[in-house]
């Protein structure tokens, strides 16, 4: 009995084994057959869209431009670049950007087969075997994006890198990439992989101003490529990948860590020995740049990051200096330097007429100036540069351009490019009182008049003069730079509430460590440039609205077609209405009162003896801690200058304060600048119910 109650108890299971197979088998099939159904749909939706959405019409004519462009094309379309133009505001040549395309043309039988070679190694292995396009590198950097959240690794073939460096502009869309891929098939279609190298090795920006490989041989060693050896050619080919980040001048560190890598590359791929690499990472790389080539104007260094930026903006870029998160920080950091080394090599290919706000007249007497007022300090560093040096920015209120720009004293060598003026970041001391402190106050229903108690604070700061006066004014706190006062008052304003104004007016270098009360006096972290308190004290003058500072008024293409712009259409030279009138940052009659106490500052207070005659004038001092760093900021109706005094690495300067060397630099400029202008009056301010305040309630 037990063993038929076995047997079928077997049976039985196997029956319902069977059955569950069954049932797999068929669930399986359902799934593949909903998924194919769903792929199928998505297809045919996909190429619904397509057609009905207009993108086959599209990338039909993007083909089109394409095969034209291709079609007019010749040897010669890859030798010569359009010289950029730039003038200043007198209409008059500045300066000219050129590539160097033509001087250093070199052929493919006199390029290094190293050079080749280090190249396909690392951009593109597949060079000799695809047809302009590797489709496979397209999916894996797509993939690679979406899991990603963004571009870690490029899908570009060298033969679209050309395209894109000959054809293309540098909007970031889809339709430029489809472009690129058309322009890309079409050239290998007409040329040879030879003649395409060479092209690219002709093309390809290395930075500084070089494009070309024979280019950047000169222009960072002073040789010709053939004289290079592996360790230097790889250091050159390392540094198109991210010209900026890879700038060999002022990133070397980058640059030879890159060479290191694409070294291993190199020698991975069979390309070299592991001997040849080791020794070329061993060896020292010593740059021998040819004078001539580093930018050393004040001028010129400004100008570019203007013209860049401008371009950056045409683009569509939107410019941010304060972030939620060390993440959203570095993603932005990323596309700026990015976006920013496209403008850049833009503008030594593209042709483009650049129109500027630049006064030459008082850019050579602001320089003048710094220098006669620093000549007696003839003291250099091992570099052979001044150790003491000044800068100096002018704005023009009217119109909110930048109109002179000095970013440091006269010298003529080779490698010097630090334009102090907007590229420093110093302590401004007292100087920064009125933005930060008193014109807010003055928001909020103090007056001149009304009156404060200027006492010893515990824990708190002295007056430079070690005299308390009790009761006082504001306009005796301001006249005299009382440190008790602004403290006292940035306390009751609170410095988070303070620094906003400064970030409203987009001073870059907040730190959240400024938020404290040492900030009232100009105790920073980082610091502020001349070019930004320039703009702050403008803000005063142009009844509390602030005007981003730039000296670019517009750009056009070689055809004289607008490509930037930012004046107005009934008028040339003056800047649109929304930018001509600023974005508010103080109410006006809080900004005219400020003006008003920084005119009694000139005639009876820390800037006694430094005002313009008959042009009424109103500015401020500011002196750091152990005289490091002096400033003088201030303003006419017509213009509005800011003056710093100190040494690149911050040092004591018996006697160095805001009404000594800048003080005298900023009255001795101003005074030539405005020679037979006629005087204006500020305008007055409103007079208002004051609120007195007593500080020891």
């Amino acid at each position: 009995m037990c063993k038929i109650i076995i047997a079928v108890n077997k049976q039985w299971r196997r029956f319902i084994w069977r059955n569950k197979k069954d049932k797999k088998k068929i669930s399986w099939f359902l799934d593949i057959f909903k998924l194919q159904l769903l792929l199928l749909l998505l297809l045919v939706a996909a190429a619904a869209y397509y057609f009905a959405g207009g993108y086959a019409q599209t990338i039909s004519e993007l083909k089109d431009d394409a095969d034209l462009l291709v079609a007019k094309s010749s040897v010669d379309t890859f030798r010569k670049g359009e010289t950029g133009l730039v003038y200043d505001a007198g209409g008059k040549l500045l300066k000219a950007y050129k590539g160097e395309k033509d001087a250093y043309y070199i052929k493919y039988a006199d390029i290094p087969e190293i050079v080749e070679k280090t190249f396909v190694a690392v951009e593109d292995q597949k060079f000799y075997r695809h047809k302009g396009v590797d489709y496979l590198a397209i999916i894996r950097a797509t993939i690679a994006m979406l899991r990603n959240g963004e571009v870690t690794q490029g899908g570009s073939t060298i033969t679209q890198q050309l395209a894109r460096t000959i054809y293309l502009s540098m909007d970031r869309t889809w339709e430029r990439k489809m472009e690129e891929i058309f322009i890309a098939r079409n050239l290998e279609d007409k040329y040879t992989k030879t003649q395409i190298m060479e092209f690219y090795l002709n093309n390809i920006y290395f930075g500084n101003g070089y494009y070309g490989i024979q280019a950047a041989a000169q222009g960072y060693f002073s040789k010709s490529i053939d004289k290079l050896d592996l360790s230097q050619v790889v250091f050159l080919c390392a540094i198109p990948n991210n010209p900026s980040l890879y700038d060999p001048v002022h990133h070397k560190k980058n640059t030879l860590s890159r060479r290191d890598r694409m070294l291993t590359t190199m020698y991975e791929q069979g390309v070299i020995s592991a001997a040849a690499a080791r020794e070329a990472k061993e060896e020292k790389i010593k740059l021998k740049r040819k004078k001539g080539i580093e930018k050393n104007d004040y001028v010129e260094t400004y100008v570019n990051y203007c013209a860049i930026r401008a371009l950056m903006k045409q683009q569509g870029f939107t410019f941010q200096h304060y972030f939620d998160s060390a993440k959203e920080e570095k993603k932005y950091n990323k596309e700026y330097k990015k976006l920013y080394r496209e403008c850049e090599s833009s503008l030594y290919t593209s042709g483009y007429r650049i129109y500027t706000s630049i006064n030459m007249q008082q850019q050579d007497k602001l320089q003048a100036a710094i220098d006669t007022g620093l000549e007696g300090f003839q003291d250099v560093n091992e570099e052979g540069v001044y150790k003491l040096q000044g800068a100096g920015v002018t704005i023009d209120n009217t119109t909110g351009y930048v109109t002179a720009i000095v970013g440091g004293r006269t010298q003529h060598f080779e490698g010097y490019t630090l334009n102090r003026a907007y590229q420093s970041f110093r302590q401004p001391g007292s100087a920064i009182k009125p933005l930060l402190v008193y014109t807010p106050m003055l928001e909020r229903g103090y007056t001149p008049d009304t009156v404060v108690m200027d006492e010893p604070i515990t824990d708190g700061p002295s007056n430079s003069d070690g005299v308390y006066e009790g009761a006082i004014t504001i306009r005796h706190a301001v006249k005299k730079s009382k440190n008790t006062i602004a403290w006292k008052l940035f306390d009751e304003l609170s410095p988070v509430t303070g620094l906003s104004y400064l970030k409203a007016m987009n001073f870059t270098k907040i730190d959240p460590e400024d938020e404290r009360l040492p900030a009232a006096l100009g105790g920073f972290t980082i610091g502020v440039s001349p070019v930004e308190m320039a703009a702050g004290f403008a803000s005063l003058q142009n009844d509390g609205c602030y005007r981003e500072p730039t000296c670019i008024i517009k750009i056009e293409d070689t055809k004289g077609d607008l490509i930037y712009t930012s004046e107005t259409d009934e008028e040339k030279g003056q800047r649109k209405k929304e930018e001509a009138e600023g974005t508010r940052i103080y109410k006006s009659n809080a900004a005219r009162m400020m003006t008003n106490l920084l005119e009694t500052v000139m005639h009876e207070g820390t800037a006694r003896g430094l005002s313009l005659g008959d042009m009424p004038s109103a500015g401020k001092t500011g002196t750091t801690n152990d005289n490091k760093d002096g400033w003088f900021a201030g303003y006419t109706r017509y213009f509005t200058t800011s003056v710093w005094v100190g040494y690149d690495q911050p040092a004591e300067l018996p006697g160095l304060t805001g009404s000594t060397y800048p003080g005298n630099i900023w009255h001795n400029y101003m005074l030539s600048i405005h020679e037979n202008m006629t005087p204006m009056s500020f305008i007055p301010y409103i007079e208002q119910k004051q609120v007195d305040m007593d500080f020891h309630e």
